[in-house]
């Protein structure tokens, strides 16, 4: 799979905006937990996703993660190039949730492509919004949804996003996606326990009883 077949507007550019791209694209391959992107003053680029899976997430000032989307094949992060965006500063930290591929296009110039081109225009202002969506989401959420149901839905989303029941993650890795504590995690995952929806060993969960999930998310 080339940067030509995924990157959505490549037809729409003309061949100058395609020869540049195509001039000064990097490709890159990372490892599982390596911080690619820490933060707006660190304008890397736009990161095009070939393969595997990146997070997205911000620190508060204690230090504790929260997830903000996940990153995923074809998918482009704008966030990672901030400085092209300069009425929109996220402090927001990229890193690797499985090994991963991508390329990454320089900021300037994506920036001048998107001045030249009213297709490069609209498709970044769409995944803006798109992106604005899961955040707003995600603040949904967390002013209105309850701890346990929270933790309900990413089970029941890590389940689908690895094809398994049997999760290999720990209870800090779920609070850092939750932004929340793991003592928190852990009393929650001890009563889905206790009420046979899971089945927690170190460093695994396995999850036994997907519906019972679901039907917390119902209730």
């Amino acid at each position: 799979m080339e940067f030509t077949e995924i990157f959505p507007i490549w037809d729409k550019l003309t061949p100058a905006q395609q020869d540049k791209i195509s001039e000064s694209i990097i490709h890159r391959s990372v490892k599982k937990g390596v911080m690619i992107h820490g933060g707006s003053a660190d304008c890397a680029g736009l990161f095009l996703v070939k393969s595997g899976q990146l997070r997205a997430y911000i620190l508060s000032d204690e230090g504790r993660e929260i997830s903000l989307y996940r990153l995923f094949s074809m998918d482009l992060c704008l966030f990672s190039a901030s400085c092209i965006m300069r009425s929109i500063q996220f402090e927001i930290q990229i890193e690797a949730e499985k090994d991963t591929e991508f390329w990454v296009i320089p900021s300037e110039v994506y920036k001048q492509i998107m001045e030249e081109s009213a297709a490069a225009a609209n498709y970044t202002n769409e995944v803006i919004a798109s992106r604005f969506s899961e955040v707003m989401w995600l603040m949904e959420q967390i002013l209105w949804k309850s701890m346990d149901k929270r933790i309900a839905a990413f089970l029941t989303e890590e389940t689908d996003l690895e094809g398994s029941s049997q999760l290999r993650i720990t209870h800090e890795t779920i609070a850092n996606h939750l932004g929340t504590h793991r003592e928190v995690v852990t009393r929650m995952l001890r009563y889905f326990q206790s009420e046979g929806m899971v089945n927690l060993s170190r460093g695994k969960i396995e999850v036994i009883h997907k519906k019972k999930l679901e039907a917390l998310l119902d209730d």
